[in-house]
């Protein structure tokens, strides 16, 4: 079986922002993320990114800033040692009732038909419940991070109605501590 981890990318890799990340400048890594995507492609994991970026839909950047801000992520990895081998994302606005924006399952979908897999039990790490939820529709294995907007999501799991427990973790390095140690 193909060894695959699906990240959110803003809160996750990232610091979040609700001003929204609008530049190359303002996207900063979370402490460890890099590192513990290095430590992933190391152990000849896929990763990849699915990230809603509804600031473009929004007017608040473009496709080309969006790019660039994604050129920086993969340097930055990069230099780290590790690698994110694809980066999916949804352009649209909530207000467009896409397929594709999380919690709906569309990007999901899109990985697995160009992969040619299914996602059941693929860790899937994300910081708000619409990443939780998108990952699930398809069975994958939802892990919540507290970073981003995680500590207030970890609250929100008491209301909501997942249809599988949720793992929760401190930070990614944490993630892939774990999934590391189940691995060996």
């Amino acid at each position: 079986m193909m060894k695959l981890i699906v990240l959110d990318r803003d809160g996750v890799i990232n610091e979040d922002s609700d001003a929204f990340i609008k530049s190359p400048e303002e996207w900063r890594l979370l402490p460890g993320s890099a590192e513990a995507i290095a430590r992933l492609t190391h152990a000849r994991y896929q990763v990849v990114v699915v990230t809603n970026q509804s600031g473009v839909a929004r007017g608040h950047f473009d496709l080309g800033v969006l790019n660039r801000i994604h050129e920086k992520m993969q340097r930055e990895v990069g230099s780290a040692g590790g690698r994110i081998d694809a980066i999916f994302y949804c352009p649209h606005s909530p207000d467009d009732n896409c397929e594709c924006r999380k919690p709906m399952p569309g990007m999901f979908q899109d990985l697995e038909r160009r992969l040619q897999i299914k996602l059941n039990g693929i860790p899937a790490v994300g910081d708000s419940l619409r990443d939780l939820q998108a990952a699930q529709a398809l069975g994958a294995r939802a892990i919540l991070v507290r970073s981003g907007k995680g500590l207030k999501t970890e609250q929100q799991l008491m209301e909501a109605s997942l249809a599988e427990p949720v793992d929760v973790f401190d930070d990614l390095a944490a993630v892939v501590d774990s999934l590391l140690s189940n691995d060996s």
